[in-house]
């Protein structure tokens, strides 16, 4: 009796630890780590297959999982810095466990594999374009004239424009995107804004995420724009958008949005304007005066 109570128990304790899981997503990846003869896996569909069961019979227990995002050049230098033997499982175990507090991760929530995958992508990149911008802000130093940091105050620029974007919205569900051109290439920022009746809510890392980006193509006078969708239920979308300059944001004329979604990007073709869109020149953001930039 004692000994089938202490197993129970277990079963209970093993529901409280949290666990993380280092994925693959991609074939090369995974081919890179079978160079190591302690990763026993040889074919990466049956990979994705064993962790998916994986995922799903730690659902059943009633355990939460993270999945995070396994990058094999990033754990060759993590074991070469820890002084580890890279073909050895406890490394990766290692290296899994910090990517649990510093890597890409989502949480596993029951859904498909097919699912989750592409969103882990998609949030390695949000992290990884975050981390470059910050880094591009953190370098532009201080004014010589007046020691003001500059990213700083790029930042608190891009701040206020976002708040008063979103002030000026028209009520229901916004979607804004910010894109920054810049060698060696396009930064995208992506803002989801919820309205349930009166109360706004939003992602506090997307939207330091968002700023971030805004605020480097606003300090750097890089080409760029902001464009924002407004849904609301009975009524057509509204699409309008600005493009950046130095320390602002320039209205963009309805033509120009209209060309701009109703261009293909790759081959320049016209392409069919959706049903139900209004794209139109945006509001009024209330400003007393443009800005002109950190000149002195």
């Amino acid at each position: 009796m004692t000994h089938t109570d202490s197993r129970t128990l277990r079963r209970v304790l093993r529901r409280e630890i949290a666990g993380t899981i280092g994925l693959l997503t991609d074939e090369h990846d995974f081919r890179v780590m079978r160079r190591y003869r302690s990763f026993t896996f040889h074919d990466h569909a049956a990979y994705l297959k064993h962790v998916e069961g994986l995922l799903r019979t730690r659902a059943m227990e009633g355990s939460h999982t993270t999945v995070a995002l396994f990058d094999p050049e990033e754990y060759a230098e993590f074991c070469t810095q820890k002084g580890l033997d890279p073909d050895n499982p406890s490394s990766r175990t290692r290296f899994t466990a910090r990517l649990a507090i510093t890597g890409p991760t989502l949480p596993y929530e029951g859904q498909p594999l097919s699912d989750l995958l592409p969103a882990l992508v998609d949030e390695a990149v949000r992290q990884a374009t975050w981390e470059y911008a910050t880094t591009l802000l953190a370098r532009l130093g201080a004014c010589a004239s007046c020691g003001e940091d500059l990213g700083r105050a790029a930042f608190a620029r891009a701040s206020d424009l976002l708040v008063r974007i979103l002030d000026t919205a028209p009520a229901g569900n916004r979607h804004l995107v910010c894109s920054v051109t810049g060698p060696p290439e396009t930064l995208l920022a992506a803002l989801h804004v919820a309205d349930t009746g009166g109360a706004v809510k939003l992602d506090e890392t997307e939207a330091l995420e968002f700023t971030t980006v805004l605020a480097l193509g606003l300090a750097t006078e890089s080409p760029g724009g902001l464009v924002i969708r407004a849904s609301s239920p009975g009524d057509p979308d509204r699409v309008y958008g600005w493009r950046l300059r130095a320390y602002g944001l320039e209205p963009l004329t309805a033509g120009e949005v209209f060309d701009a979604y109703c261009t293909d990007v790759d081959s320049g073709d016209l392409i069919s304007p959706e049903s139900n869109v209004d794209y139109c020149e945006p509001p009024d953001l209330g400003e007393v005066k443009p800005a002109q930039g950190h000149h002195h």
